[in-house]
């Protein structure tokens, strides 16, 4: 069973060992009394004397219905957790003599790591007698940190522990520009009376009217021809 550490955090009543308290609560003016009188004035009240601040002089009792002070610790508690940003570590590893080809495709990882807010952990192991090249490993690591200065800042310089040389990297925090993505979606908003459009609906031409024939045949005698 899990042991509810606020209820052993405070000292609740006759629990509470020292001579003289300073009570606080709702509709109550902070003053000083003795103990013996601030749990009677706790229990004429329906409340509870819990102490909030052992280590002051003298302490500060609060009178509160205990369970009600619980609940409010407890979703504070709550609250403050929630706020906290968690942070995961992502480890990059090299060796002393990694070629152009792996520290791209890593650095390229080490990027979206810190883009995300993630911190970069990278090393560079040394096996064996390789462990003579640490000098290189270390302006590995250095070039490295020099690429992802957009994206991150060295929260330590490379150390040696044992076989790995190890250098953190930590997220800025203002998020880098992404890179710009080949062939974008046009929106009609995005364009102005002026600007070029890339399609155009074709005109369709109206049909046109042929010219009314000339009358050829004989005319009549009382009709103008010349309306």
């Amino acid at each position: 069973m899990k042991k509810d550490n606020l209820k052993t955090q405070y000292r609740v009543n006759e629990q509470i060992r020292a001579r003289d308290v300073r009570i606080v609560g709702d509709d109550i003016e902070s003053t000083v009394m003795p103990l013996r009188d601030a749990i009677r004035l706790a229990e004429q009240k329906g409340v509870d004397l819990v102490e909030i601040s052992p280590n002051a002089e003298p302490p500060v009792c609060r009178l509160i219905d205990y369970s009600k002070f619980l609940y409010q610790q407890k979703k504070r508690q709550k609250e403050m957790k929630a706020k906290q940003v968690k942070v995961d570590v992502k480890e990059i590893r090299f060796g002393p003599q990694t070629d152009d080809h792996d520290y791209n495709f890593k650095l390229k990882h080490a990027m979206g790591f810190l883009a995300d807010g993630d911190k970069v952990k990278a090393y560079v192991f040394f096996r064996g007698r390789s462990i003579l090249f640490k000098e290189q490993g270390e302006v590995l690591l250095l070039r490295f940190a020099q690429d992802l200065e957009e994206y991150g800042k060295v929260e330590s310089m490379p150390v040696l522990e044992g076989k790995r040389m190890i250098m953190f990297i930590a997220p800025k925090k203002v998020t880098p520009k992404k890179p710009v993505v080949e062939g974008p979606l046009v929106d009609d908003d995005d364009f102005d009376e002026d600007d070029e459009r890339p399609f155009e609906e074709p005109v369709r031409k109206k049909p046109q009217q042929k010219a009314p024939k000339e009358y050829t045949g004989p005319k009549v005698e009382g009709e103008n021809w010349d309306d």
